[in-house]
C-alpha cells in the first residue's frame, strides 16, 4: 500500500503544479535511446482521450543517474542496441523503483541480451517473470484474451511480456519483447490501423493497470 501511496503522491505532486510529462530514459552503452521521437506525444494524446488522463504531450528525457528521475511517475526505455548502467545508475533506478515509480521496457530488436544483463545490476535478487495471457494488464481496461498482441514481426517469434514485482505483488517494471508496442505508437513505420489500434489499446490497458494496482 505504501508503494501504491508513493506513485499517487509523485503524480499528485506534479498535478499540483502543472501537467505530469512521461519520461524516456537517456541510458548509455550506445543503443538509439531516442528512437521514434513521436512515441510519447502519440501515446499521452491517446491516453488522455481513452482513458481520462491529463498527461503533458510533451516528452521529457531524464538519465538515469539523475536526481529529476524522481519527478516523472513513469519511465519509458526502448532502443535496438546495448544498454549499460553504472552502478551509480542503477543505484538509482532501483531507488526510483522502490519508491513507487514505474519502468516500461520496449525492445524494439537488439537490446534484449544487453537490458537483462543490466536489469540484474538494478534487481540482482529478482526474476523477469513471463506475465501469462490472463493476468490482469492483458483485461483492465481493453481485453487481449491472448496476452500481449504482435505489432512487428521481428524474428516473428511469439511476442511476450516479462514483469518484475516487489514483496507486495505491486509490479515494478515491464518489459516486452518481439512485439514492439512502442513502434505501434509512432507515425514512421506505416502500419496498418488495426495493428496500431492494438498497440496503443495495449498502452491503455498498461497505464490504467499502473495507475490502479
Amino acid at each position: 500500500m505504501k508503494y501504491i501511496i508513493g506513485f499517487i503522491l509523485i503524480v499528485s505532486v506534479l498535478w499540483a503544479s502543472e501537467k505530469p510529462q512521461l519520461a524516456r530514459l537517456h541510458y548509455s552503452g550506445g543503443g538509439d535511446w531516442y528512437n521514434d521521437q513521436d512515441i510519447i506525444p502519440n501515446i499521452t494524446k491517446y491516453l488522455n482521450e481513452t482513458i481520462n488522463t491529463d498527461f503533458s504531450t510533451i516528452e521529457s528525457v531524464v538519465k538515469p543517474s539523475e536526481s529529476s528521475l524522481f519527478e516523472y511517475p513513469f519511465i519509458f526505455m526502448t532502443g535496438h542496441g546495448n544498454v549499460s548502467f553504472s552502478d551509480k545508475e542503477a543505484e538509482n533506478l532501483r531507488e526510483y523503483l522502490v519508491r513507487g515509480g514505474f519502468f516500461y521496457v520496449d525492445d524494439d530488436y537488439g537490446m534484449d541480451k544487453s537490458f537483462r544483463s543490466e536489469i540484474k545490476k538494478i534487481f540482482p535478487e529478482k526474476e523477469l517473470v513471463e506475465l501469462p495471457a490472463s493476468h490482469e494488464i492483458f483485461h483492465c481496461f481493453f481485453s487481449f484474451p491472448k496476452g500481449l498482441p504482435k505489432i512487428h514481426k521481428h524474428d516473428e517469434k511469439r511476442s511476450q511480456a516479462f514483469a518484475m514485482f516487489d514483496e507486495n505483488g505491486r509490479m515494478l517494471l515491464l518489459y516486452t519483447y518481439e512485439s514492439n508496442i512502442s513502434d505501434g505508437w509512432s507515425n514512421v513505420h506505416d502500419d496498418p490501423e488495426t495493428i496500431r489500434e492494438q498497440a496503443f489499446k495495449f498502452g491503455a490497458n498498461l497505464f490504467y493497470y499502473v495507475i490502479t494496482q
